[in-house]
């Protein structure tokens, strides 16, 4: 018992260190850490600012700073460098891709749209830069639904690379043309529809709390359906004190900071041996590999400018939408 209180202690010590030498960095190179909810609790906290990627996307497009830290996985990294070109922007962990993305390789997309001309091509913004820049419109489980409503009524759209996003999507809008790309999500594609009833039946006050990414069986049984930070925001202002939450299980750090007098139970995969419920590449990003990353100024996204400017567009586009609401 005396040894695991020590290793716990010099866990914590090593955190807090780490996290002091980030924050002198940070002050010496005038940087800016963002962090997605699905990253580690202790990369949160040296984060200057924490979101969904809606939010995250809107803070790279005005943060004025030389150098950006992103902690999270590529596609933030690089919506951040399309946005900000003149910054150099950091990704901790080169590696830290995504399911969703990898889903839909930009060469297998563009064939694709080949079958569809006349078509509007809306990408979720979890896609390479290289798929936006084949992209007229970008959006996130934030803005998706208000985006596909915007559209005139007959536009025939084209959606990617979300299969269960955009059927959602189209069940909600009722969009009678609406052709959507076959990927999916690792993580959200793994919850049970049994276990999660099975909570319900051990918490019957619970109120459950899904991702448009999770399979429709699944969304069926959930009382919300919401992005990440609209689950944020019900969780806090529902008087709900008990919710099944069926996402990442990141976002449990932010539900339980601001609502530290309920409970939040995180659903479990299919095969709970796996971990399914965390993304391991969002895991990827620890305060090492920060620490690393700001006194190196290295790893650095580059894109090539011809890509970086069709991506653009389709980026702005999104976010400029969210200036006429």
């Amino acid at each position: 018992m005396e040894s695991l209180k020590c290793a716990n202690r010099t866990v914590t010590d090593r955190i807090q260190e780490l996290s002091e030498k980030i924050e002198k960095l940070k002050r010496e190179k005038h940087a800016v850490i963002l962090a997605h909810y699905y990253t580690l609790k202790e990369v949160q906290q040296v984060a200057d600012f924490t979101g969904d990627s809606l939010a995250l996307s809107e803070q790279a497009a005005r943060i004025d700073a030389p150098i950006l830290l992103f902690a999270g996985v590529r596609f933030m990294a690089e919506t951040a460098k399309v946005l900000s070109p003149d910054k150099k922007v950091l990704l901790p962990e080169p590696e830290a891709g995504c399911s969703l993305a990898d889903s839909c390789r930009a060469e297998d997309f563009a064939a694709f749209l080949k079958q569809y001309p006349g078509y509007t091509v809306v990408s979720y913004v979890n896609t390479s830069v290289e798929v936006k820049a084949l992209t007229d419109i970008c959006c996130t489980s934030s803005n998706a639904v208000e985006i596909i409503r915007s559209l005139p009524a007959e536009t025939k759209i084209l959606f990617a690379p979300d299969r269960n996003l955009g059927n959602y999507i189209q069940r909600i809008t009722g969009r009678p043309d609406m052709v959507v790309w076959d990927g999916a999500c690792g993580v959200h594609e793994e919850f049970s529809v049994e276990k999660i009833l099975a909570l319900k039946r051990q918490y019957p006050e619970a109120k459950v709390l899904a991702h448009p990414e999770c399979k429709q069986t699944v969304l069926l049984t959930a009382d919300y359906v919401g992005s990440t930070a609209a689950l944020l925001r019900f969780a806090s202002t529902d008087p709900s004190d008990t919710f099944i939450v069926v996402t990442e299980a990141g976002i449990l750090y932010q539900m339980e900071r601001e609502n530290p007098h309920k409970r939040f139970i995180a659903a479990p995969p299919m095969d709970s041996t796996c971990g399914c419920n965390e993304c391991a590449y969002m895991k990827m990003i620890t305060l090492e590999k920060i620490y690393r990353a700001l006194e190196q100024e290295a790893p650095e996204v580059n894109i090539e400018e011809s890509v970086r400017v069709k991506a653009e567009g389709s980026i702005r586009r999104m976010l400029e939408m969210g200036k006429k609401k």
